[in-house]
């Protein structure tokens, strides 16, 4: 094996993961196929939804669809109530998640509804049907510590570790998705508002305050290594391959994955785990939850309270810390003969 370099390799010099297929495994009927594509371009138009959201339900209805062609059907509205039963037992017997079965039977609900409501269908197969239940797990999170130590191990004295250090930093003061970050253009960012513009999910648009230090980073990439990936040329992506063209949500993974190693950090660290740990330290700062909310694009405050689980032994700490009733009875406390006598029961 050849030496290993200390300097994690550009993401895209491999060549990028490649995402799952569009098609099922077996051969897909016609008639069938056109039913999905049709559900999708609905989506598309009426609903707003993200690129990476259809490429998922069109994944997952096609291979529906495959199955539904193993059973002689031809057609979605030929579905019934059994054989989504049936399917979602095959899908059991291959071991997937509870997580995964409930994400594929939410998209067969969706486009039954979709084919009743258009007159396609005479009934929803899915109907009064339960999916598998699934935990709720806690995001996972670095400490603060843990983040400094990864924002500190690309060697900004290259261009690759510089633009490394970019996305690391941006990626933590600002809490973005992987999609987000790797979709940043050169005008994305406003330098003298300090904030930067995001296209999240379903094509809306979010204003994000960006710390001065993650700015300096950012402008120093600019200034001193963003040309020597071919930046002047065709692409105005902010963040780059060593080929000049955007960089790869599979490419900024690995990247990741090499520092992570580096800085001694958990194996499963992850993009939305820097997200997680924005959003979980600003909480322990004090910060409005609405506020997180804003910050981080959720359409729903119920999915932003989960960090209030994750933050509840801070929560904790504050109280036990600050709280008259809660502090320790061998703490010190202060007398004065000007206070007034303790009122029982307040």
């Amino acid at each position: 094996m050849g030496e290993r370099s200390d300097q994690p390799s550009d993401g895209d010099e491999l060549a990028d993961v490649p995402e799952p297929s569009d098609t099922g495994d077996a051969p897909m009927a016609a008639p069938c196929q056109r039913q999905v594509e049709a559900f999708l371009r609905y989506l598309i138009a009426e609903v707003g939804l993200a690129d990476n959201t259809i490429s998922a339900y069109r994944r997952d209805l096609l291979d529906y669809c495959a199955f539904l062609r193993g059973a002689g059907l031809q057609e979605l509205h030929d579905a019934l109530r059994q054989h989504v039963i049936d399917y979602l037992g095959a899908l059991r017997k291959q071991g997937l998640k509870r997580s995964t079965i409930a994400r594929k039977l939410t998209a067969i609900r969706q486009v039954h509804k979709f084919l009743l409501g258009e007159g396609l269908s005479e009934a929803d197969p899915t109907a009064n049907l339960d999916g598998p239940s699934t935990v709720h797990r806690l995001p996972q999170v670095l400490t603060e510590a843990e983040c400094m130590r990864l924002l500190q191990t690309p060697d900004v004295s290259t261009p690759t570790g510089l633009r490394d250090a970019a996305m690391l930093t941006l990626l933590y003061a600002t809490g973005l998705r992987v999609s987000e970050l790797v979709g940043l253009d050169l005008h994305s960012l406003n330098l003298e508002e300090e904030v930067v513009r995001v296209k999240g999910k379903g094509g809306k648009e979010r204003l994000v305050p960006v710390a001065p230090v993650a700015l300096e980073v950012v402008s120093e990439y600019l200034l001193r290594a963003r040309a020597e990936f071919g930046g002047d040329e065709a692409s105005s992506a902010l963040f780059l391959n060593r080929f000049g063209r955007p960089l790869s949500r599979s490419g900024f993974w690995r990247i990741l994955k090499a520092y992570a190693e580096t800085a001694d950090l958990p194996a499963d660290l992850s993009p939305h785990t820097l997200r997680h740990s924005f959003a979980t330290h600003l909480l322990h700062g004090g910060a409005d939850l609405r506020a997180i909310q804003e910050m981080l694009g959720h359409s729903s405050l119920a999915v932003t309270e989960l960090y209030t689980h994750v933050s509840a032994p801070h929560k904790r700490r504050v109280y036990d810390a600050t709280h008259p009733r809660a502090r320790s009875a061998n703490a010190p406390v202060e007398s004065s003969s000007d206070a007034e006598p303790p009122v029982p029961g307040v």
